[in-house]
């Protein structure tokens, strides 16, 4: 049976790394693990914050250390997304984590674009390439990174189609990065953010207002302020939203807790991603059989989801209408 076409929006290249590839990088590049095993390593996925988890992701990325590695993890998200139905990914690539443990940018960045590069004819999934910024490093690193990027001081063919602000949400507000997303707008790149995933409301206006940001990322949080909420569903500024991230970082307690069902009824513009699968239990299609399993959605719900994802895509009117009539086609076969 054919698959529900999906477009994630919401994915960390990093956050891809599986356990298995984990011990087959460093066996190839000479690094000594901490754990001995793959069920010792797994035995680590259980975390009590967004904290917990970034302590390990950091930890695991040092085995990735050469371009070869960056388009070998990147080429391995790719096939299992096209296993999953996805027909076209926005993925984010955080420079930071690498530059500072003394990896290249041209090295990480090339790697990433190597894969991507080809994989609308190797997987059949079209892609856009996003920079996210570490918001618990400093702003002035991000723009000098962004700089080196614009003027192609990086690798022969790599461009960019966006930045976006990741990593430890409280106490970095989006204010901080008002300079590096000017710069971004200026020179035709799409922006979005992170914001209201652990961090208040707030965060979401000053991502809207100060970074004038064209998507939130995570956003769940928006739902505490009314005012907000009318905001975005006027202005149609779409959430892409991680339920199984929210419920491994304890953003909310259980599935059943997940507010998804209510924001669709306020009207936002919601859509479903993965955010880390490798450490939270899921790729875009279990988040959604996982969605559908706890919440009985039906296939007008399903296709709702997917469709809010084309349109918080950054693709072309002709690009999406392709791609919505694939929705279509997989709705006419649930009959």
């Amino acid at each position: 049976m054919m698959a529900l076409p999906l477009v994630e929006l919401h994915l960390h290249i990093e956050g891809t790394l599986e356990p298995e590839l984990i011990f087959e990088l460093a066996a190839r590049n000479n690094v000594t693990l901490p754990w001995a095993s793959l069920d010792e390593l797994r035995a680590q996925y259980e975390f009590s914050d967004l904290s917990s988890f970034l302590d390990l992701y950091y930890r695991n990325l040092d085995v990735v250390r050469e371009r070869v590695d960056f388009a070998d993890l990147t080429r391995a998200y790719l096939k299992r997304a096209a296993a999953g139905g996805v027909r076209h990914a926005e993925i984010f690539f955080d420079p930071q984590a690498h530059t500072s443990r003394g990896i290249p940018l041209a090295t990480a960045l090339g790697g990433v674009h190597d894969a991507l590069a080809n994989s609308a004819a190797e997987f059949g999934v079209s892609t856009k390439l996003i920079v996210t910024f570490l918001r618990d490093r400093p702003a002035a690193e991000a723009l000098a990174i962004l700089r080196q990027i614009l003027a192609g001081d990086v690798a022969d063919g790599v461009t960019i189609d966006g930045i976006g602000l990741d990593s430890a949400e409280v106490g970095y507000p989006p204010s901080l990065f008002t300079e590096v997303f000017e710069l971004a707008r200026a020179n035709g790149l799409h922006v979005v953010a992170h914001a209201g995933e652990e961090g208040p409301p707030a965060y979401v206006w000053e991502a809207l207002d100060l970074l004038k940001v064209e998507r939130i990322d995570h956003g769940i949080r928006s739902l505490e302020d009314d005012a907000l909420v009318e905001r975005l569903v006027a202005e149609r500024i779409p959430l892409t939203v991680c339920p199984l991230s929210n419920v491994r970082l304890r953003v909310i307690d259980t599935l059943a807790d997940h507010p998804l069902l209510g924001m669709l009824e306020r009207g936002l513009l919601v859509t479903v991603n993965s955010d880390d699968p490798a450490y939270f239990g899921g790729y875009v299609d279990e988040n959604m059989a996982a969605l559908t399993a706890e919440f009985d959605l039906d296939a007008a719900q399903l296709a709702l989801l997917a469709r809010n994802g084309i349109e918080a895509s950054f693709l072309t009117a002709a690009e999406k209408a392709a791609l919505a009539e694939e929705v279509d086609t997989w709705v006419q076969a649930q009959a």
